[in-house]
């Protein structure tokens, strides 16, 4: 691939959290019964006229604000097609007058991947095929169509073909996804279909500035698809050149078996016979509007790596793991309250990958460290009282005596570790002349016979008096 450039374009589908759908009022929830989620306005019946959701335009400026966008006037347009999921047999969406445009968004590394677009526009129903292979329609016998998710508010961020590597683009969705959820204006859980990735995949000798034919990848629904499948199709491309050959234009499917498949010829824009939909008017927000839109930003997820960075010293990846997971302002408290920093950012990127974490109280977590680092609970037991933490809600406190966790004294301490030394003679002549791997043993030993409750720095401060 050294001689080859790879060229990457991404389509982010994103599903925004409204109470109800685009242009009704059915709730726009997941997990529902199939088809009781519907209105006449969601199938098509006739006679039923689309109302536009406020709540809908607002985070789909709230988005583009955060991507730097310039916010402008926008015209909804039917998109015809067919397909089972389609109830109209046409799509709402926006075509040459995006509500978004002009934008980028900065990855950790620094690299800057530059947005074309964001438009509104609904979302189909959800069609499941049974009986072929992968879920697919190809040899499937039936097929059941949900309309539960036909209309939900969706926003569409295009991105130019900025992106060069696999990597990359992986790192644009990760950024992406911190900002919708920071910004709340999408749940973005790619495996329950509310963020979906299509990726326009090329390549071209190194140091051409040409753009050659493409291939998109449909619905990628994983970070790690969407890694693997960039990959795998910049190969196939650079393997079709080398042979004499050339990519055709086209749509394609990643499976798990670690390919792309061909799915259907890639349409254009004339395919689709867009014209202006007769029952919406112009999206015209005013300034006023945009700017109230713009003073309830949060901090985005760039800021919050920063100020991370700056106030607990951390390194960008610690800090980039913080903030995709949603728990800077966890961490930043109890720096602020007087945490240890190293010992915050550790039970966050180490203890807390748990369901249910992002909802830890604050003044909870700091209770924890503050106990933890008064040697009232050990490393081993503050990490057991972390996880009930979260799990009931209770004080570390609480936990921690219905546990029957209580620091050990002095005496006793010495006592077990002198018993580890008795017991490890051959380990404890190694460890005197200086082999501080073997070390290990003892604090081991200890903690297995105080049943955790011992103090690791203790048993090293404790090994290191008797060595001399």
């Amino acid at each position: 691939m050294s001689e080859w450039e790879t060229v990457v374009g991404l389509e982010v589908h994103v599903e925004l959290a409204t109470e109800t759908k685009l242009f009704s009022h059915a709730p726009n929830r997941f997990g529902d019964a199939p088809n009781t989620n519907i209105t006449p306005v969601c199938l098509g019946l006739p006679g039923s006229l689309p109302v536009l959701n406020r709540r809908a335009v607002e985070l789909a400026m709230t988005i583009g604000l955060a991507l730097g966008c310039e916010i402008r006037p926008s015209v909804f347009h039917r998109k015809n097609y067919f397909y089972p999921d389609m109830p109209k047999d046409y799509q709402v969406s926006q075509y040459d007058r995006p509500i978004c445009v002009d934008g980028s968004l900065d990855l950790p590394n620094g690299t800057c991947i530059r947005i074309e677009r964001a438009h509104l526009e609904e979302d189909a129903g959800k069609t499941t095929h049974l009986g072929g292979d992968d879920g697919r329609i190809h040899g499937a016998d039936q097929a059941l169509v949900d309309y539960n998710r036909a209309g939900v508010p969706l926003l569409e961020i295009v991105s130019q073909p900025d992106i060069r590597s696999a990597e990359d683009a992986r790192a644009y969705v990760e950024e992406l996804r911190a900002i919708l959820i920071a910004t709340r204006a999408s749940e973005a859980r790619l495996e329950e279909g509310s963020m979906r990735v299509d990726a326009n995949v090329s390549v071209r000798p190194s140091g051409s500035k040409e753009l050659r034919t493409r291939c998109e990848i449909k619905n990628l629904n994983s970070l790690r698809s969407l890694q693997r499948a960039v990959s795998y199709e910049a190969q196939r491309h650079v393997d079709l050149y080398e042979a004499g050959e050339s990519p055709t234009q086209e749509t394609r499917h990643w499976s798990e078996d670690g390919r792309t498949h061909t799915l259907r010829s890639k349409e254009e824009a004339n395919d689709y016979r867009y014209f202006p939909e007769p029952d919406l008017v112009l999206l015209e927000p005013d300034p006023t509007w945009i700017q109230q839109v713009a003073d309830s930003m949060p901090e985005l997820p760039a800021q919050l790596r920063q100020k991370l960075m700056d106030q607990a010293g951390l390194e960008i990846e610690d800090a980039a793991t913080i903030v995709s997971r949603g728990m800077s302002q966890l961490v930043l408290s109890a720096i602020e309250a007087g945490a240890e920093p190293r010992r915050a950012v550790t039970h966050v990127v180490q203890n807390l990958v748990i369901d249910g974490a992002e909802q830890l109280d604050p003044t909870h977590f700091v209770e924890l460290i503050r106990l933890e680092q008064s040697g009232d609970l050990t490393a081993t037991q503050a990490k057991q009282v972390l996880g009930e933490m979260v799990a009931t809600g209770l004080t570390p406190s609480e936990i921690a005596q219905n546990l029957g966790f209580e620091s050990m004294e002095a005496g006793e301490l010495e006592t077990l570790v002198d018993a580890a030394i008795a017991d490890n003679s051959e380990a404890w002549e190694k460890f005197c002349q200086g082999e501080e791997k073997v070390q290990g043993v003892f604090v081991g030993a200890v903690m297995k016979a105080s049943k955790g409750q011992a103090d690791g720095k203790a048993v090293t401060a404790i090994l290191n008096q008797r060595r001399g």
